[in-house]
């Protein structure tokens, strides 16, 4: 970027004044707590449910009563929750702007940009608002399922059960697999892409910031949704859904459908959303080989999104109409086929494997230049990584088959087209380890979990190999051995990059800093407990432990106490971080630089916080995004910081 001023800074960065490393920002106020459109989302929302479950009681009579619930009648349900999404966004404001355009009134492109906290809790159309809101919607659901794992790993303390009966514990397992599977989908698109992806490529809005808050508030109405799952007998099939159990199931099935039916549509209008942005509003000079690393891999997931989610939401709709209105699309009976829900299912399911795993490339490569201080090594490389790993993921998903009847013929070629997607993730790698070669490196909180990903993802990485022989896969699958490289790949892969890119984004973001002693031994906790919890789960998995049972083997339980004391020490590192948080942002409130990092991406140059637009004038882009090596001014005049060769 470039000003007439001074090369590498842009026009209002140079403006920017940088708060004192120890200064204490006010308490916000809460003027506008009360009466925002949340109350009468929910109001609404409940309103539309039951309007929904009225006309679906007259459409269908219930058919099949079972312990602890009222009625078994999935056409009501199905309709509660349709009607009560639609009144909940109807109250949050959704359709003002389409009403109004309908009626010849003027309507606002401005919504609830300047309006204090209330903004956080509505449809608000800047793009900064909405990262905020994901990351604590996120974040609240993330210790949800965080939860749901504790009262797993508490149940396999023992060999039979104890504290949950086979029911409660097959929906709690599920609970958390949905939970971690669907919110996160949208971890790091959601609060960072959102966020940053426009300041990075020097525009001041999204391209469609209505669709953009839409896409938030379907997450949250998704994830309120399965936890309802509770109240309607819960659901016995994991994450998968897999039929013919998912036409067999209680009602408590039709919170899962609807979920994830929300998480696909809010998945494929993010991307869109972004897709949009990259490629038609980039400030002059951004070129394609000058689009930061991260921007890349947004691009790459976005992509992946909006090709693979619709497929998720037919598939879904599919499996509702069996259950509702007696259709056999995968009912054997009816000459559908079970095998045909398990296609589709993984024909977005492992697409969305890499929709998890290439925001976390991209927040490490991004981070990691600023902590070496040197530009990035295999750009042109990285780029082709992540490409190639979005293309070749279409190609994988039968592997997840390969013990269900798939044609014997078809193995070979599922094999290598899963062993050759090891190729360009070995470039991320390459691209990894070339940047660390002879670099300065600064062991900062985001760093320690950036070198975290490569540790774990590698093991995750290798054991995805082991499982894409289909004579191992065939011993091996359904144990615990595939959970075991499922969590390196999943959690010690996007996890760990997230909590990397919440200590280096979130200072910016709020202006405040973390307690760094608190940081420190959150990660050391996490990334010690973590490789202490799922390591053993390789060998508990060649021992012969099933995935989804409460009751196993006697001669496996040491084995499994070691895990869930892991496990539970894992759980407390995350209350570490939310102590962390909480001390951090509402009690302490020391104040962040503008440049705590001595980074020379865009959102750095900027003040803290950001203004609503971004930019007083659009900045105009003249260097690659890597040039570490170069002084670096700073940012509202305050004292000189280099970069450092």
């Amino acid at each position: 970027m470039s000003t007439a001023e001074e090369p590498g800074i842009i026009t209002n960065a140079s403006r920017a004044a940088s708060p004192a490393p120890v200064s204490r920002r006010p308490a916000p106020r809460l003027k506008g707590v009360v009466g925002f459109n949340l109350l009468s989302a929910v109001i609404l929302g409940v309103a539309g449910y039951y309007a929904g479950w009225f006309i679906g009681h007259q459409i269908k009579a219930p058919t099949f009563l079972y312990e602890g619930a009222t009625d078994e009648n999935d056409v009501a349900l199905l309709l509660g929750y349709a009607f009560g999404v639609i009144g909940f966004l109807i109250g949050m404001g959704f359709a003002n702007y389409p009403v109004s355009r309908l009626l010849g009134r003027p309507a606002s492109l401005r919504e609830k940009e300047e309006h204090g906290i209330s903004r956080y809790f509505g449809l608000c159309t800047d793009h900064k608002v909405v990262g905020m809101q994901y990351l604590i919607g996120i974040g609240l659901f993330l210790f949800v399922g965080g939860a749901n794992a504790m009262l797993i790993r508490a149940e396999l303390l023992h060999d039979t059960p104890t504290i949950l009966g086979p029911s409660q514990y097959l929906t709690t397992v599920g609970i958390h697999g949905s939970m971690m599977m669907g919110i996160m989908t949208s971890g790091v698109l959601g609060p960072f892409a959102n966020y940053f992806v426009p300041i990075m490529i020097g525009a001041r809005r999204m391209a469609f910031p209505r669709i953009e808050s839409l896409t938030f508030w379907l997450l949250m109405a998704g994830g309120f949704i399965l936890v309802s799952t509770i109240f309607f007998g819960g659901f016995p099939t994991g994450w998968t859904g897999y039929e013919p159990l998912n036409d067999q199931a209680v009602a408590g099935m039709d919170s899962y459908i609807c979920f994830f039916a929300l998480v696909g549509l809010s998945m494929m209008l993010l991307g869109l959303n972004m897709i949009a942005t990259i490629l038609t509003m980039r400030a002059p000079g951004m070129t394609w080989s000058r689009l930061p690393i991260f921007v890349w891999s947004v691009l790459a997931t976005a992509v992946l999104m909006v090709l693979a989610a619709p497929t998720l939401i037919a598939t879904l709709l599919m499996a509702a109409l069996d259950r509702s209105i007696d259709t056999s699309f995968f009912i054997a009976g009816g000459g559908g086929s079970s095998f045909l829900f398990e296609n589709l299912f993984w024909f977005f399911g492992h697409p969305e494997v890499y929709i998890l795993a290439l925001p976390g490339f991209g927040i490490v490569l991004e981070l990691l230049p600023v902590f070496v201080r040197k530009p990035l090594w295999g750009y042109r490389l990285a780029i082709s990584g992540m490409l190639g790993v979005s293309l070749l993921s279409f190609f994988v998903w039968q592997h997840h088959l390969f013990v269900s009847g798939i044609n014997a013929d078809l193995r070979p070629f599922y094999m290598l087209s899963t062993e050759i997607i090891s190729i360009p993730t070995g470039f991320i790698f390459l691209c990894f380890m070339g940047t660390l070669w002879k670099g300065r490196m600064s062991l900062t909180v985001p760093m320690l979990f950036c070198l975290a990903w490569a540790f774990n993802f590698l093991i995750g990485g290798a054991s995805g190999v082991v499982l894409s022989d289909v004579a191992t896969d065939t011993q091996l699958h359904g144990s615990f051995f595939v959970m075991a490289h499922f969590h390196y790949t999943i959690m010690g892969g996007l996890v760990f990059s997230f909590f990397g890119a919440i200590y280096y984004w979130v200072p910016k973001m709020t202006g405040l800093r973390f307690n760094e002693r608190l940081a420190k031994w959150h990660f050391w906790l996490m990334f010690l407990s973590f490789n202490s919890t799922f390591l053993p789960l390789f060998a508990l998995g060649i021992m012969g432990m099933p995935r989804r049972v409460s009751s196993y083997e006697p001669n496996l339980v040491p084995l499994n106490t070691l895990v869930s004391i892991s496990a539970f020490v894992l759980g407390f590192s995350m209350l570490i971080f939310l102590v962390n948080t909480v001390y951090s942002m509402i009690f302490a409130r020391v104040g962040a630089e503008a440049n705590p990092w001595r980074s020379k991406s865009t959102e750095f140059q900027l003040p803290t916080p950001v203004p609503v637009y971004n930019f007083e004038q659009i900045p105009v882009f003249d260097s690659d995004p890597y040039d570490y090596g170069i002084p670096l001014l700073p940012a509202g005049g305050g004292q000189a910081a280099t970069a450092g060769a």
